[in-house]
């Protein structure tokens, strides 16, 4: 999966026979994050003329959310070129909002069509994209006392140590690969010479 990176906000601006469009960009990794995002642009933007938007999150199941808005532009000129753009470029849990300012000129259907994919596709260009994985979640309980060295060896041996809970035990979680989980669990019986336990308590999209 192809995404924005996290907490990055990307904004680009094109003029187009006069007329102004902003393209923002963020990572969304759910509806309701979209729409707060979408809401924080129309206060920014309250006098343009159209703030036009797409987006693609996370639905139930593996199957995703796309909903798109013309914005009083005509009809299938705005929000379905931008998210047909986002689609084309392979990214998920993401949210466009184009932002126009008329400069008086119009562009026509075709024009609007190009114009709206254009201001998604610059703004495109200038993210930073990572492809994401799913990781097992893994949470290893283990004596403060050994706690530190384990955690130094797990990463020394190229597992992603996510953070080490203290409280009557330590317990280090672990973001792992499905694929290299028998090799994580052969390495945890090996630091902690076959005392450790780790337990699989989740998944999380990761950095591949």
């Amino acid at each position: 999966m192809l995404t924005i990176k996290d907490n990055q906000v990307v904004k680009n601006e094109l003029e187009i026979k006069k007329s102004r469009f902003i393209t923002t960009l963020t990572r969304a990794d759910s509806e309701d994050s979209a729409r707060e995002f979408i809401a924080e642009i129309k206060e920014t933007y309250p006098d343009a003329r159209h703030n036009c938007l797409a987006y693609i999150v996370p639905g139930q199941g593996n199957n995703n959310i796309e909903r798109s808005s013309d914005d009083g532009e005509p009809s299938g000129t705005a929000g379905l070129p931008m998210l047909d753009s986002l689609r084309g470029a392979g990214v998920e849990r993401i949210c466009a909002v184009v932002t126009r300012y008329f400069g008086g000129i119009l562009l026509g259907t075709g024009g609007l069509v190009r114009a709206y994919t254009d201001s998604v596709a610059s703004a495109l260009e200038l993210s930073s994209l990572v492809e994401l994985e799913e990781h097992d979640i893994w949470e290893l309980p283990i004596s403060h006392q050994t706690a530190g060295k384990v955690e130094a060896d797990l990463r020394a041996l190229n597992f992603q140590v996510i953070d080490t809970l203290y409280a009557e035990k330590a317990t280090i979680r672990v973001s792992v690969l499905p694929q290299k989980a028998n090799e994580f669990l052969s390495a945890v019986a090996a630091l902690t010479q076959g005392q450790g336990e780790a337990k699989l308590v989740g998944t999380q999209l990761s950095p591949a």
